[in-house]
């Protein structure tokens, strides 16, 4: 080291440390490239040859997000490869829901320093849910900024995109009333709601991330770090223009993400008797003392993707999809309509 590296190393960045991970990743990242790859990679931005075979007029989509306070049960659990499937698999479904295939992603870790098993783990996790994706991990930037992050913590985010042809875009505008709604079953509480989750379990009902979950012989932490699904493998089998809207289920619930995908003369109406509500949740609503109102705008409540698809498709759907129906749309403004 230079004397001028060895003033930053005792400010609290190691740029040798950060160079030397970075090339013994690079086996792990080259795993998802394929010939649309261009370049090496550590460059200043990563190369992907925009060619489209079959696609008449094709159309970028681009999401970026993170896994939220997910991360601290990561950190409770010493275990950081399954934050990193999430990430990507949240990411991948957010295009999906566009009728988009995801072509490459990439990631940001921050951190105060850098730990080598942490960082290896994380992007073991990222390759291997992007080549189970079919995506390139095409770059990322890892940031080390003392002072801004506890000590042992990092923060995760991710920048994915994708393409459709613009022709087979779901957006929702097809939907109409006597349209049927199905749900796919999430893993567990994804990659939202975390917050109020550690709140009851680790606050109120004073368990701990080793603790056994009531009634399971599962543990807390294992059950919160279920893995987040990537619907997109399976939603690629419906035939083309069969399914007319999707919405991926996260943050804000069935309540908040249905009606953005809704016409404004429409609404969801959700039987939330139609489906088996994972325990976790159960767990949750009564030790945390929450309304079942709340419930469904906090959490998934078991729902992890809702298509919707007229009703004449909607038994070939529910059987390609391994989906149960848990509502219809009927007129209306707009909006989410529960029937608890």
């Amino acid at each position: 080291m230079t004397p001028r590296r060895e003033a930053y190393a005792r400010a609290g960045v190691d740029v040798d440390l950060g160079n030397r991970l970075k090339r013994r990743i690079q086996s792990v990242v080259r795993q998802t490239h394929g010939p649309h790859v261009l370049g090496k990679i550590g460059g200043f931005g990563g190369l992907f040859r925009a060619r489209f075979p079959g696609m008449r007029d094709p159309v970028l989509v681009a999401s970026v997000d993170g896994v939220g306070t997910k991360l601290k049960i990561a950190l409770a659990m010493n275990k950081h490869d399954t934050v990193g499937i999430d990430l990507v698999n949240h990411c991948v479904n957010d295009i999906a829901v566009f009728g988009a295939r995801p072509i490459f992603f990439l990631d940001y870790i921050g951190c105060a320093k850098l730990e080598p098993r942490v960082f290896r783990q994380l992007l073991r996790g990222l390759s291997r849910a992007c080549r189970s994706a079919g995506c390139a991990l095409l770059g990322g930037e890892t940031a080390q900024m003392p002072g801004m992050y506890r000590k042992g913590e990092y923060d995760l985010a991710g920048c994915i995109v994708g393409i459709v042809d613009r022709s087979k875009i779901i957006d929702g505008s097809k939907i109409k009333p006597g349209d049927v709604i199905l749900g796919l079953p999430s893993n567990g509480l994804h990659t939202n709601g975390y917050s109020l989750a550690r709140k009851i379990l680790f606050d109120k009902m004073r368990l701990k991330a080793s603790s056994p979950l009531l009634g399971s012989t599962i543990t807390v932490g294992k059950e919160l770090l279920r893995v987040h699904k990537n619907y997109q493998p399976l939603l690629a089998k419906i035939p083309s223009g069969m399914i007319k809207g999707l919405a991926h289920i996260t943050g804000g619930g069935l309540i908040d993400n249905l009606p953005r995908i809704l016409p404004k003369n429409s609404n969801a109406v959700i039987e939330t008797k139609r489906w088996w509500v994972p325990s976790i949740f159960q767990i949750l609503q009564q030790h945390g003392d929450i309304d079942s109102l709340e419930m469904h705008h906090v959490f998934n409540m078991g729902i992890g993707m809702v298509a919707v698809v007229a009703e004449e498709n909607a038994q070939r759907a529910l059987s390609i999809l391994r989906a149960k129906q848990i509502g219809r749309i009927e007129r209306g403004t707009g909006k989410t309509v529960l029937k608890l």
